[in-house]
């Protein structure tokens, strides 16, 4: 078990903590300022063109400090133990690092999406970031695995294939829901309710990832024999982890399904509902990409003869 704690340990990040007051109270007052002439005009505030793009644009710095923290502790890493190459820990933030970039990158140019051509175009953009949010966390249910595994003396060798034809199932999947919009422009509504149905479907399967693995180890660790601080720690770190990305996948399919089936009330990702795009990304991704990154937070012990490369 001591084993067990160590390989853990190694899976972990330092939190960063950000002053937001400055750029919170520049955006406050521009909104202000876009609803008190939106109330002017008797236009409904959510209709104003300015509010619409602010609302990305708040996003989009949401997703730019959650990309910077992934990359500084990616370096940071990198220079504590740069002899063990990628470790599952260096590739976890590498592609939050990535899946943050690309949304904090897109989201300033949302509106121009709209008229981007060929319209495939937008969807990559648009889509691809939801790929690799599913990825990189799909990644921490493959190291827990590895981990309960390990310490059960159970084979290991058919976890990592398991995980590789997994995601390469879902990107080819959505690869030919991108072709076929590219061929059948006509049938681009129905294009979209094939994806949101996908990405509904692989949220539910990451939820049970957690729930299978997180759970597990989270059991595990309860039943180890001996107590201390470190068993209590991981403890935590194991069941937090497991709570907020099996209820952040959770959200993201409910959320998406409803979407599909009330597609008046419930649209996701479009111009017209700001404040539903705000809470939409904040529940499925911002958060609980902060809380993770938060929580996994201790750096890999620097140079020890019994550390191992878990990639």
């Amino acid at each position: 078990m001591e084993k067990v704690g160590h390989f853990f340990s190694a899976m972990v990040a330092e939190p960063r903590h950000h002053d937001h007051s400055v750029m919170g109270g520049a955006s406050a007052g521009a909104a202000d300022d876009a609803a008190a002439a939106a109330v002017a005009s008797g236009e409904p505030w959510w209709d104003n063109k300015h509010n619409q793009d602010l609302s990305f644009d708040i996003l989009a710095g949401a997703y730019g400090l959650i990309s910077l923290v992934a990359l500084v502790q990616l370096v940071r890493i990198q220079a504590r133990v740069p002899e063990y190459g990628w470790t599952t820990q260096k590739v976890f933030h590498l592609l939050n690092f990535v899946c943050a970039g690309l949304r904090a990158g897109v989201f300033p140019f949302r509106r121009e999406l709209e008229h981007v051509k060929p319209q495939v175009v937008g969807d990559m953009l648009l889509d691809s970031p939801g790929l690799l949010f599913f990825t990189t966390y799909t990644l921490l249910v493959l190291f827990w695995a590895e981990i309960y595994h390990q310490a059960r003396s159970l084979p290991t060798g058919s976890l990592r294939p398991t995980f590789i034809c997994v995601n390469a199932v879902v990107y080819i999947f959505q690869a030919s829901l991108w072709v076929w919009g590219g061929v059948e422009k006509q049938e681009h509504h129905i294009l979209h309710r094939v994806s949101a149905i996908f990405l509904a479907v692989v949220s539910c399967i990451a939820a049970t990832g957690f729930v299978l693995y997180g759970g597990r180890l989270f059991i595990m660790l309860r039943r180890f024999p001996i107590e201390s601080k470190g068993r209590r720690k991981k403890l935590r770190e194991v069941g937090c982890v497991t709570a907020v990305c099996t209820t952040c996948f959770v959200a993201r399919a409910v959320m998406v399904a409803f979407s599909v089936f009330k597609a008046r009330q419930g649209a996701l990702d479009v111009l017209e509902h700001p404040v539903r795009n705000i809470v939409y990304y904040s529940v499925v991704e911002i958060i609980p990409s902060s809380l993770v990154l938060f929580i996994l937070r201790k750096l890999p012990p620097k140079r020890q003869h019994q550390y191992h490369a878990i990639s």
